[in-house]
């Protein structure tokens, strides 16, 4: 693995990471009940991600570029499968520290709302006091969050477009970047069509998942569902989400074969 694709295997990671521990917040801001706040620090979340997003597309490309360059294609597609694997790996690290980061953002909510200071928040972060709550929210998954799991007020379609829309997104930049490698020629055009596989991921996320998720969530501020219920319709997303970063390397390879016979035909 080159240092190039290291890091953007940390960026991946990150990325990942990130967007599973957004549930977290979710959870927190129904269980304070705070949950404009929580989207606010959400945003802080999406601004590090999207930093992360920003970086990792131009790194991969100038490997792919120097690559096809020098005639170095073989073995390329494991580096794309290695980034994917990143995902799958930050999907499942995000899931397990869902508790952890539940308390910690709920402290961080209450601290928000008194000093409303999102850089004050931040080196609150960092002081003793702060790293010591670290240490005091450190929890594992609880068992009964897989033994009890049911679809009970989930409709399946959702989670199935969870997993879908999830890979989509994770192999739409990696498939679009492989079909250059397929067809050197049209790498350019290739590339460019990666917005086209995320925008269906985004039609997806926002027209179905992320309305069920914004609903449910009032319905438990409002009384009219359980935070128990909320949990386990997380569940489901975190689990659904992690199908779908694997079932992105099964659809790594043909999803470039389908990106470059569209670019040929364009």
């Amino acid at each position: 693995m080159s240092t190039q694709v290291a890091l953007v295997f940390v960026l991946t990671f990150i990325i990942h990471l990130i967007s599973t521990l957004a549930f977290a917040l979710r959870i927190a801001g129904v269980r304070t009940g705070r949950v404009a706040v929580s989207l606010a620090l959400f945003n802080v979340l999406l601004l590090v991600s999207r930093t992360s997003n920003t970086f990792q597309g131009p790194l991969l490309a100038k490997h792919v570029e120097r690559n096809i360059l020098g005639g170095r294609a073989e073995g390329a597609e494991w580096d794309f499968r290695w980034l994917l694997l990143a995902a799958t790996l930050a999907t499942l690290a995000g899931g397990l520290l869902i508790p952890t980061f539940q308390r910690l953002f709920t402290r961080a909510i209450g601290t928000f709302s008194v000093h409303r200071s999102v850089p004050r928040l931040l080196l609150r972060g960092v002081t003793p006091a702060g790293l010591r709550g670290l240490r005091e929210a450190s929890s594992i998954p609880a068992k009964e969050n897989l033994t009890r799991l049911s679809f009970r007020g989930v409709p399946p379609r959702i989670v199935i477009y969870n997993v879908v829309s999830t890979s989509l997104i994770t192999v739409g930049v990696l498939a679009s970047l492989y079909a250059g490698y397929l067809n050197p020629e049209l790498r350019v055009t290739a590339n460019n069509m990666s917005p086209v596989i995320n925008g269906l991921s985004t039609i997806l996320l926002f027209v179905y998942i992320d309305p069920h998720l914004s609903i449910m969530t009032d319905d438990v501020v409002g009384g009219r569902a359980t935070e128990a219920d909320f949990r386990r319709f997380v569940v489901l997303l975190v689990i659904g989400r992690l199908a779908g970063t694997l079932l992105a390397q099964l659809l790594l390879v043909p999803a470039a074969w389908v990106i470059v016979f569209v670019a040929r035909h364009l």
